[in-house]
């Protein structure tokens, strides 16, 4: 489970330094499968240069994930690391608070998320990926299906949950993706302030004519929850961030891993009731970046596997590492739509998992629905090492995904 390493110090030049190096796009970097071995709570250096935790080990995972002295928010605001990305930034705060926030948070978005509003969303989100598709044979062989696809579904979903303006995706694409900036944090921080401005500006309106959308449903439970347009901005913030990012992302390496796994591919265009399996092995396999992920803070004391972290230490629970732990997932670097059971960690555990998964389910089964069925003999269009990951990006993903059929 580890051995005990002293508490993380500036002057600790010899840190793994993340992003650590890959072989290739589809892979996590080798030294996940290194230190899972060994060390799967390791301090390591992050993107932006902070000292952090990296776990790697799926139990280790399992047990910091529903332990609760860990939390998004931090105790001392000189004790604890920075991060590059606008949204990482975690508030100086109580745990207990915290907590209390994050139940509300949930309990006022439930309803955002249910079974009814999926089942009407499913409908939706058929409609934009057949129109997507179209656009796509209408252009012709080769394609860059991340910018036709992947990256325009997530945030015209997100614009019509939140009830944005449908002009106005445009704005809110480049605002997400600038806040995803590790390397460059004071454009980070201008788009996040930007966006949160315009949605002062959308809560105002949202207010004067309220609509049936996640904004509106926020404004009218105010009076009862106490909350102020400040929260329902932040909310709003997260709400685009993870929505489109993390499901861009997905998509795109479920087109990567369907082309360059070619039976399982071809299992699910014979297959479609395999979707549901396929879109979950697509979630465990996916590795779009080497950040870590969002950071967690330690507010005590955690004594873990052998490692003493400290009250203010950042923690960086590392999904594509976790998922790939062969004391969990047999075969774990092969991609098999038909994996059963596959606890993957993607969208957390326990009480930290997240809120949203329902809604990325929905447009990542409604793509690889549509995609064997429209474009059967789908592959790259370009040779697998030509493609660019994007590691200066949080949520990762390519620069762009040219395929042909």
């Amino acid at each position: 489970m580890g051995i005990t390493q002293k508490h993380p110090t500036k002057s600790d030049d010899d840190l793994p330094h993340m992003p650590f190096p890959r072989d290739g796009v589809v892979d996590p970097a080798p030294l996940y499968r290194t230190l899972r071995a060994t060390t799967p709570i390791t301090r390591v250096r992050t993107v932006a240069g902070e000292v952090a935790w990296l776990v790697t080990g799926y139990a280790e995972a399992v047990a910091l994930l529903t332990d609760l002295r860990l939390s998004r928010s931090r105790p001392q605001a000189e004790q604890a690391a920075n991060s590059g990305a606008a949204l990482l930034g975690a508030p100086v705060a109580d745990n207990t608070t915290e907590m209390e926030q994050h139940e509300q948070m949930r309990r006022l978005l439930n309803p955002a998320f249910s079974a009814r509003r999926m089942r009407a969303m499913r409908t939706h989100v058929a409609e934009i990926v057949d129109d997507l598709l179209v656009k796509v044979e209408g252009h012709g062989a080769p394609a860059d299906l991340h910018e036709m696809l992947s990256f325009p579904l997530p945030v015209l979903i997100i614009c019509e949950l939140l009830g944005v303006p449908y002009g106005d995706r445009d704005m809110f694409c480049g605002w997400s993706d600038a806040m995803a900036s590790l390397v460059d944090r004071a454009a980070a921080g201008a788009a996040l302030q930007e966006f949160q401005s315009y949605l002062h500006v959308l809560i105002g309106q949202k207010r004067e004519v309220p609509g049936s959308d996640v904004i509106s449903d926020l404004i009218a439970a105010q009076p009862v929850e106490g909350y102020g347009d400040d929260d329902i901005a932040e909310v709003g913030a997260a709400f685009l961030f993870v929505g489109h990012e993390a499901t861009v992302s997905r998509i795109d390496y479920g087109i990567l891993l369907l082309a360059d796994n070619v039976d399982q591919r071809d299992r699910l265009r014979a297959d479609p009731s395999l979707v549901d399996g396929a879109v979950e092995e697509i979630l465990r396999m996916a590795a779009p970046g080497g950040s870590g992920g969002l950071p967690c803070f330690a507010n005590s004391d955690i004594q873990i596997g052998g490692v003493h972290i400290r009250g203010g230490d950042a923690v960086l629970i590392d999904g594509a590492a976790t998922n790939r732990d062969p004391a969990v997932f047999a075969e774990p670097d092969t991609f098999q739509i038909t994996r059963t059971p596959n606890p993957h960690l993607t969208f957390g555990h326990g009480a930290r998992y997240c809120i949203g998964a329902s809604l990325a389910r929905v447009q990542l089964q409604e793509v690889f629905l549509a995609l064997p069925r429209r474009l059967p003999e789908l592959r790259l269009a370009v040779p697998l090492a030509e493609l660019r990951l994007r590691d200066d990006r949080l949520t990762g993903g390519f620069t762009g995904l040219p395929v042909t059929w």
